[in-house]
């Protein structure tokens, strides 16, 4: 089956992912399930085959491929979709997996992100993260962010990604994108550049390091709204990710910054729903007064029993999310406990 078949048909199956591995066929992952194409079990050289193919499609030198070191990038299909794509090395054979990306931003109400995510777009300076493990949507909840931005504000939209996702025209605000080892070096450089490129917004695409995490708070400072991610599984864990990158004699003073700059955590993942596919659950925390208290004076245990009270504020936790989505039949008991916080409570709750 040559690549171009593959592409197709991963696209008219509604596939998130392709798997090319060698011992397997053609594998798709089809709403969170494995679809394994009736076909020969793909061999290395055919995997070779493919990985060159997809090198052609995508117009990129094989430099890190040949270098020894995994390649991430993305590319296009004429009326067909975009694909992002990871080509490494197992068992002594090349292997790759490409998420498929259709043409066109994400609509929110389909995808079920919810307007007390998306408001958090509606401020115009400040840290606005979204958190979550790795294939959970963060990438996809950022779009449609950005996509906001774009159609209802006068501005200057600076994404920094690896790879470039979902493309943004310019609407009402100018979007520039950069791709990290194409546009620019890395995540560092283009931020720091960036500053001097009068944004209005930068999404960051991850706040990996000391580096970039102590360059993203001092550009949240400046008057930007700065939009990135972590991989973290909660408001808490968040924050206490932040400051774990910094020196125990700098942690107060990043309380501080963090306290006055912070204005938003959205921590997701993906569930099963009870129709087949998966459904987003969020947990959202807004800040507050009494929320900027509580990571001042590093009482980060409360914030759970805040986003409770907030929710007339759009707050929300993850188990509450669960526990609404399990009431509403979108979502079943095991699911809700498997994907809880808190096993023993989320328990009870469902037990009333």
């Amino acid at each position: 089956m040559e690549l171009q078949e593959i592409l197709q048909q991963a696209v008219s199956m509604g596939a998130s992912d392709i798997f090319l591995v060698a011992g397997l066929p053609v594998t798709f992952k089809c709403g969170g399930r494995q679809e394994r194409l009736p076909g020969d079990i793909l061999l290395p050289d055919a995997i070779g085959q493919l990985v060159d193919e997809i090198y052609k499609l995508g117009w990129r030198p094989r430099f890190n491929l040949d270098a020894g070191v995994d390649d991430d990038f993305s590319f296009s299909v004429a009326r067909l979709a975009r694909f992002r794509v990871n080509v490494f090395r197992q068992r002594g054979s090349l292997a790759a997996v490409i998420r498929v990306i259709r043409f066109g931003l994400p609509d929110p109400v389909k995808l079920g992100i919810t307007e007390n995510v998306l408001s958090l777009a509606e401020n115009k300076k400040g840290l606005v993260l979204i958190t979550g493990s790795a294939g959970t949507g963060k990438s996809t909840t950022l779009a449609c962010m950005i996509d906001r931005i774009n159609r209802s504000r006068d501005c200057h939209i600076i994404t920094m990604e690896d790879p470039i996702e979902y493309i943004h025209r310019h609407d009402k605000a100018i979007v520039t994108q950069r791709e990290i080892s194409i546009d620019t070096p890395g995540y560092l450089e283009s931020l720091r550049s960036a500053l001097r490129e009068s944004p209005d917004v930068v999404l960051l695409g991850e706040m990996r390091d000391y580096d970039t995490i102590s360059a993203a708070l001092t550009a949240a400072e400046t008057g930007v709204l700065l939009l990135s991610t972590l991989h973290t599984s909660s408001a808490a864990n968040t924050i206490n990710r932040i400051l774990d990158v910094f020196p125990a004699s700098q942690q107060q003073l990043v309380k501080i910054q963090l306290s006055q700059i912070l204005r938003g955590i959205v921590c997701q993942q993906l569930v099963p729903a009870t129709d087949g596919g998966l459904i987003p659950v969020f947990e959202i925390m807004k800040t507050t007064a009494a929320i900027q208290n509580m990571i001042r004076e590093n009482k980060l245990h409360q914030l759970e029993s805040a986003m409770q009270a907030g929710a007339a504020e759009g707050m929300c936790t993850m188990d509450g999310s669960l526990l609404k989505l399990y009431r509403e039949g979108k979502i079943t008991r095991d699911t809700a406990l498997t994907a809880c916080a808190n096993y023993e409570s989320m328990s009870k709750r469902l037990s009333l």
